[in-house]
């Protein structure tokens, strides 16, 4: 596989379902629209092989978390399946399928893109943009995120019809679906534009793998599991739920919602899927917005691997099998030459304590004194160069303020 500084490769794109978001106002606020036989080996856990694999997202390390008990082939046959795959860099459409390899090596970059569908015939919007970049060694890795308010040039993409200017990041992903003759997006070409968009912001040229992370599916994984245990780091108030889980009522004309709201407050907390889903989408009240959302995100991401990884599910048949399928249900994947469980091997020493969250200092941008969006500061520019020059691990060590802490 490809290397950082210059060869990264990629993933991912999803199909479109109602969040239960009913309002166009909330709608315009976000933008345009092998067979091992089961056998055990000594880990650094007790958890099975399968289960401490994919830390990289939630949904792609549940899928495989049970592979050591139900065995590879069942694996395959029965899980992998679910997961949807797509043409998410426009390799096949050009002819540039990279021939397979036998292995998988490091240093990678992958590309995870979470939307939250309305409908099939709304333009996707990339509500959660971030870069898991793993070292050589594929035992630990960096996590980060890039605003979706980031302004940014998109590029022309003559797919779409879309000329290129400069706008929001998760405008890219709205304008690439868009299939001239066509009535409903693809996700998958959205993705496509979104990740020659996220290249040249970070300067990874190729990305070795990518995904599409239905976040409605996320909360499916966190009922089958039982719910999630997580730290929330500041109080927080719904802008979109109620405490007993239902919408919150439309103002009249639009503009916000009224009524009672769920809160969330600082603290060990045992979310169900409602109530993960809604935390982790909340942004307004928040003393840095968008960019406590992002860590918001983050830890999100950390907790439901964790809670995959208990012994609570992984030893537990029935509820395996219902997180196992929600999560193939929830995922696009695209690994480029190798198929979803074929990385899940690859990345099995891949824990979510080996995980650093990396916050990416910004603030936002007006014009007239109307805000137009969110840029880096310079730091940020310092942190992608270190990627392309594999020289993260000193540059981290040597700028500690980058680290998000879980808790």
């Amino acid at each position: 596989m490809g290397r950082s500084g210059g060869s990264a490769h990629r993933l991912g794109r999803q199909r479109g379902d109602s969040s239960g978001y009913p309002d166009a106002a909330a709608a315009a606020e976000q933008g345009p629209q092998r067979s091992d036989g089961g056998r055990r080996r000594r880990n650094r856990s007790r958890a099975p092989r399968w289960a401490r694999v994919c830390t990289m997202l939630g949904a792609l390390l549940v899928l495989v978390s049970g592979a050591g008990l139900v065995g590879f082939e069942a694996v395959l046959a029965r899980y992998e399946g679910s997961v949807q795959e797509a043409d998410l860099f426009g390799d096949e459409a050009a002819g540039t399928v990279p021939e397979k390899k036998s292995d998988i090596k490091g240093p990678l970059n992958i590309l995870l893109v979470g939307i939250d569908p309305r409908t099939k015939e709304w333009s996707p919007l990339a509500d959660s943009i971030m870069v898991l970049h793993v070292n050589e060694t594929l035992d630990s890795a960096y996590l980060f995120s890039l605003p979706r308010d980031l302004l940014v040039r998109i590029p022309a993409f003559d797919k779409a019809d879309y000329r290129g200017g400069t706008e929001k990041l998760n405008a890219a992903m709205a304008h690439g679906s868009k299939v001239p003759g066509e009535k409903l997006p693809s996700a998958a070409q959205g993705f496509e534009l979104l990740s020659r968009t996220v290249s040249e912001v970070t300067g990874i040229e190729r990305f070795d793998a990518g995904a599409i992370i239905n976040f409605n599916g996320f909360q499916k994984i966190v009922d089958a599991m039982g719910g999630v245990d997580m730290y929330i780091d500041t109080n927080v108030k719904s802008e979109h739920r109620q405490p007993n889980g239902k919408m919150r009522t439309l103002k009249p004309g639009g503009g916000g919602y009224t009524g009672p709201q769920a809160q969330y407050r600082k603290g060990d907390a045992h979310l169900s899927g409602w109530q993960a889903l809604d935390y982790v989408r909340q942004r307004y009240g928040l003393p840095n917005g968008d960019y406590d959302r992002q860590r918001h995100q983050q830890q999100f991401v950390r907790a439901m691997a964790d809670q995959a990884l208990s012994k609570d599910v992984v030893t537990n048949p029935i509820k395996l099998d219902s997180v196992l399928r929600a999560a193939g249900e929830s995922l696009i994947f695209n690994g480029r030459g190798h198929d979803l469980v074929e990385f899940a091997f690859a990345l099995r020493g891949l824990r979510s304590d080996s995980i650093q969250m990396i916050k990416l200092p910004g603030g936002g941008v007006t014009q007239g004194g109307s805000y137009q969006g969110e840029r880096f500061q310079p730091i940020a520019e310092e942190f992608f160069a270190s990627i392309r020059t594999g020289t993260v691990d000193s540059f981290v060590i040597s700028n500690p303020e980058l680290l998000n802490k879980a808790r």
